[in-house]
């Protein structure tokens, strides 16, 4: 019987409401099962009686928690910080708790969660996933754990919800391309995030759809993205003659277009003037840059909320003796103009 270590018991609460324990256990797990008025009465003895239950209690008699686990890459990336928030304000909707950690893109650590996950049992799992190659979800699909990808669009198995890197990639180096630049780079990123490399093929398709025979490009990839990632890129740029060095460059992300621009700006070189950048995300510190940045926007707290209600869809549809059929939501990213591409780039410059 769930219970405070002080001692107010389910039972208590159902004698003092003047309901049967069932009720109680209906309002603390199914609310929508009972009345509005038994849901008040019940909720308001609680309140007077200081219950707590004990969620451990609830997992080993149920054989799964209130709880939905997130694995992301990053924890710390702002990018995703937003995501989260828009899943939490999903789940704490509905009466669950997230359960959020980070693989930090190690694949060793992605594993040891995801047993976690499963011996927790966890009511649903939301995944950022750190390679290309398709996760293994057996163990997830044999104890009935729905998983609904981040930011993975290949994956068709399973749902997922995700913004169209291709369209944002495209965008940016249409962007440069509007300004005049003919000498444009895409920087950052290691090839196994296929967000990254949907990026980098949305550039050059437009890159190959309105170049012309004065138009070059180079890919200047990076170990992770950073700051840290993005001023070596920099570093890397200037080492090239300036008669071939990019005059546009499309960061991968908004760090690595934050890193960049604190490494040319180092170096005395002039943003836009000489090198123009476009990042990726539209993360809040974007606009408050030394040199505010343009960047392709993505709706990163509805990502986060659309997600969490198609897990939760998905929960529900399984309790319910369902099987749901995988869906697959895609956002559309816009471009956020600002200073670090206002002026056009002049080729005869070089």
């Amino acid at each position: 019987m769930a219970q405070l270590p002080g001692g107010v018991r389910i039972k208590d609460v159902a004698a003092a409401a003047g309901v049967s324990v069932g009720t109680v256990s209906n309002v603390l797990n199914r609310p929508h099962t009972v009345s509005l008025p038994t849901r008040r009465r019940v909720t308001a003895t609680i309140t007077r009686l200081g219950f707590v239950r004990s969620e451990s209690a609830r997992t080993l008699r149920a054989g799964s928690s209130r709880t939905v686990a997130m694995l992301v890459l990053d924890v710390a990336n702002p990018y995703l910080t937003d995501v989260v928030r828009g899943v939490e304000d999903a789940v704490a909707e509905a009466g669950f708790a997230v359960m959020l950690a980070g693989s930090g893109g190690l694949l060793g650590r992605e594993q040891r969660y995801l047993e976690m996950f499963q011996q927790q049992r966890v009511r649903g799992l939301l995944w950022n996933p750190t390679n290309l190659a398709t996760p293994v979800t057996e163990a997830f699909d044999r104890l009935g754990i729905p998983v609904v990808f981040l930011d993975r669009h290949r994956e068709r198995t399973h749902s997922n919800v995700a913004v169209d890197d291709v369209a944002g990639g495209r965008i940016a180096a249409e962007h440069l391309l509007e300004r005049g630049h003919r000498r444009i780079a895409v920087v950052g990123g290691p090839a196994t995030l296929a967000q990254i490399e949907d990026r980098r093929d949305g550039a050059y398709e437009a890159i190959r759809r309105i170049s012309d025979a004065a138009t070059s490009f180079l890919t200047v990839p990076t170990p992770d993205l950073t700051l840290r990632s993005g001023r070596g890129a920099a570093d890397l740029l200037l080492e090239m003659h300036p008669a071939s060095r990019p005059t546009g460059v499309f960061a991968a992300n908004d760090l690595v277009a934050i890193g960049l621009l604190q490494g040319l700006l180092a170096h005395g070189v002039r943003v836009p003037d000489e090198m123009a950048i476009v990042g990726f995300d539209d993360m809040e510190f974007a606009a408050a840059a030394a040199v505010p940045l343009t960047s392709v926007r993505a709706p990163r707290a509805d990502l986060g909320r659309h997600a969490a209600r198609l897990l939760l869809e998905e929960i529900a549809a399984r309790e319910d003796g369902g099987t749901p059929q995988p869906r697959h939501l895609r956002f559309e990213p816009d471009l956020v103009p600002r200073a670090s591409t206002a002026s056009r780039a002049v080729e005869s410059r070089g």
